[in-house]
């Protein structure tokens, strides 16, 4: 964060207290590097967030915190319930042909997908007292019969018989997996039973996480969460149960972490939203779409406990909620960063290096030399005197200086030169230059590329191009007299 010592410090102190922080600035002065730079210095989450099923009241699901002890306790728990794979010539012989591995007749293994047996061409799966070989109508109905048979040849997906292991009998199931049966011994079917017996749940906001959730030009469903409509609603045999269709919103995925908006005065009337969210460190989630049939669900109380850092520009600041400024005053810090920084020996290294780590990010920009970054130096220089009016300074517009060296760089490639040169950044100041700009040179003034530029049709209406906001259209077209 090249010159902006008083932000980086102050967001030190904001990720380690954990307080809120308000940056203001113009645009590509780093307010986006330091939120990410914030939510660097915090801890990994502790915490994963969970929606359980209530089945007294399916449309109001319950919400389960769970810490990283119990997240790990769980997942031996459940690989514990994974069994032992084994291939189907390893398994009793009988358990592969109710398992639809191995043929009955001929003994030949194979998919239990193959309805008939790829080796013999007779269906893998006997029905009692039809498609045995003491049948005599067995051609006669027997075809009837096998369309009771399922799809994969053999309706079994488990078996269940006993088998002795250091002298005891024990319980053990067979299934399918694939190319391969899974073996479960009592005890992992024990951990199995005790897991179904729990309400069923899903994880909503997952333990390991990213702590840094960008929700710039978010929509309130985006933001706040949402409940999927589901057109069968929670039928039990056709719909999706409600705990199954919710989402969290950015405020719940930046728990324990930055919710960073840029642009924050944008969101309108969603800022009370944030402040609510702020203030309980809770918000709830339900379906924002009144003709949804996610609508008439609920969930309470889900945990949004984040550091808001939130960016705008100066002329926004008065879109800002009053209370929500006052909630981040009285929890945090308002910033607003340096737009210059002195003109030192120092501070042209730092823009040096930051010319360089431009031209290592961008991968396509030839090497600069010396008196390329003298250049650029100088062009810093300028403009910190013409945009911030700061004699003995260097511009912190740092987005801007970057598109310049981009461009510079892409004049270097274009002429085939192996270095970017000095004359390649004097070239690129002239094509970087901003529209505005341009259009001064080659018309004198904005108004006077105006009228030029409209068709007469146009001016009839040409309160439209009123550039200046003048709020008589008619004083503006008097000017074309």
């Amino acid at each position: 964060m090249i010159g902006q010592e008083k932000a980086v410090e102050i967001a030190r102190v904001a990720a380690y207290q954990h307080r809120h922080l308000l940056l203001v600035g113009p645009p590509g002065i780093g307010k986006s590097m330091t939120a990410q730079a914030l939510a660097l210095h915090l801890d990994r989450p502790k915490t994963e967030i969970r929606i359980v099923h209530n089945p007294e009241n399916p449309e109001r699901p319950s919400v389960e915190i769970a810490s990283r002890d119990e997240v790990t306790r769980e997942s031996e728990a459940h690989r514990g319930t994974e069994g032992d794979l084994i291939t189907p010539t390893e398994a009793p012989a009988s358990v592969a042909e109710r398992l639809g591995y191995r043929c009955p007749r001929c003994s030949f293994y194979s998919h239990p997908q193959d309805r008939y047996c790829p080796s013999c061409s007779n269906l893998k799966q006997l029905i009692p007292g039809v498609t045995g070989s003491g049948n005599p109508f067995r051609d006669l109905v027997g075809g009837i019969l096998e369309l009771t048979v399922s799809p994969g040849g053999n309706p079994t997906e488990s078996v269940r018989t006993t088998r002795l292991r250091n002298g005891v009998e024990e319980v053990v199931a067979y299934e399918r997996s694939g190319d391969h049966i899974k073996v479960l011994d009592q005890r992992a079917l024990e951990r199995r039973r005790s897991l179904q017996k729990e309400s069923p749940r899903k994880v909503l906001v997952k333990l390991d996480r990213t702590p840094f959730v960008l929700a710039t030009g978010a929509s309130e469903t985006e933001l706040l969460g949402d409940v999927r409509h589901d057109p069968y609603g929670g039928h039990p045999q056709l719909g999706t149960l409600p705990y199954e269709r919710t989402i969290p919103g950015a405020i719940h995925e930046a728990h324990e972490g930055v919710l960073f908006i840029d642009e924050l005065p944008h969101l309108g009337h969603l800022q009370r939203h944030i402040l609510t969210a702020m203030q309980e460190k809770r918000f709830p989630i339900t379906g924002r779409n009144p003709q949804s049939g996610g609508a008439a669900v609920r969930v309470d109380s889900v945990p949004c406990d984040f550091i808001l850092v939130a960016a705008s520009n100066i002329q926004d600041i008065h879109h800002i909620l009053s209370p929500l400024r006052s909630r981040i005053a009285g929890g945090g810090y308002e910033v607003l960063l340096d737009t210059t920084m002195p003109d030192s020996e120092a501070n042209r290294m730092r823009l040096a290096q930051f010319c360089a780590q431009e031209i290592a990010t961008d991968g396509r920009i030839r090497p600069a030399t010396k008196e390329a970054v003298l250049e650029l130096i100088g062009e810093a220089r300028r403009r910190a005197e013409t945009m911030d009016g700061r004699r003995n300074a260097l511009t912190l517009r740092l987005r801007e200086l970057g598109g310049l060296i981009r461009t510079a760089g892409d004049l270097a490639s274009i002429s085939g030169s192996d270095l970017l040169e000095a004359a390649h950044v004097r070239e690129a100041k002239h094509r970087a230059r901003s529209i505005e700009e341009q259009i001064t040179t080659t018309y004198g003034s904005l108004q006077g590329g105006l009228r030029r530029d409209v068709t007469e049709s146009q001016r009839q209406s040409m309160g439209y191009y009123n550039w200046t906001e003048n709020p008589n259209p008619g004083n503006f077209q008097g000017g074309y007299g």
